[in-house]
């Protein structure tokens, strides 16, 4: 492999780790294996800490792939408590308010989730890198400043219900999507669609256009491949 000239890797992201932690253990881990001080790596679309999955890494040459490969569609797995919201919509923040459950039933749940399928128009959270004047939102938030984000259309190909529990109003959603798709924010919206609130417990990204999670490095296979070269 000739990760100066460029490679593309998958890894499966780990927990609470950023996209940036990513790229900076990809350039550490290659830099010290060939010697070298510098190295362009960059990765294709931000994965919130408390999500793991597919993050896509470009090294070298192929950094130059990261526009084009950004357009490619996710599928994502999300777990959403139903009955509570939280102000970053997972949880990142505690809790902050609680709503009522007792008419949510998987009928209707079923009926309100076409509304969330083909071109649909989303906020943003607060608690995101969206820029607002020059600053990231999540920069605003953290201060406790309001700020005001604007919708921004997208495009959800598929969202089917994999399980669906009533003792614990724990929703569990796949999700297959367009670029800028906050998975919070879709949260939000179906427990507000739902007539009582939500956020997300757990997050997966499962795929990114062809890359699947069951094909990613984790870190050791990667310090092992290394290794090995």
């Amino acid at each position: 492999m000739d990760f100066v000239e460029g490679e593309i890797l998958a890894f499966d992201k780990p927990y609470r780790w950023t996209s940036f932690d990513v790229v900076g253990k990809v350039r550490w881990l290659l830099c010290r294996k060939l010697g070298i001080k510098r190295l362009k790596v960059g990765h294709t679309g931000t994965l919130d800490p408390l999500a793991t999955g597919v993050v896509v890494v470009c090294t070298g040459r192929m950094t130059k792939q990261i526009d084009s490969l950004q357009q490619h569609v996710k599928e994502y797995v999300a777990t959403l408590q139903l009955g509570a919201t939280t102000p970053s919509f997972d949880l990142e923040k505690p809790v902050d308010a609680t709503w009522p459950t007792g008419h949510i039933t998987r009928e209707l749940i079923d009926s309100v989730l076409p509304r969330f399928r083909g071109e649909i128009w989303q906020v943003p959270p607060v608690f995101s890198a969206v820029k607002v004047e020059g600053k990231r939102a999540y920069a605003y938030a953290r201060k406790g400043e309001e700020v005001e984000l604007q919708p921004k259309l997208l495009v959800i190909d598929e969202l089917e219900v994999l399980d669906f529990e009533p003792a614990t109003m724990q929703l569990t959603l796949r999700i297959v999507c367009s670029k800028g798709t906050y998975i919070r924010a879709l949260a939000r919206d179906i427990g507000q669609a739902l007539g009582s609130g939500a956020h997300l417990t757990a997050l997966r990204r499962t795929r990114v256009g062809g890359i699947r999670v069951e094909d990613c490095l984790s870190f050791p296979a990667f310090e092992q491949m290394l290794a090995e070269l």
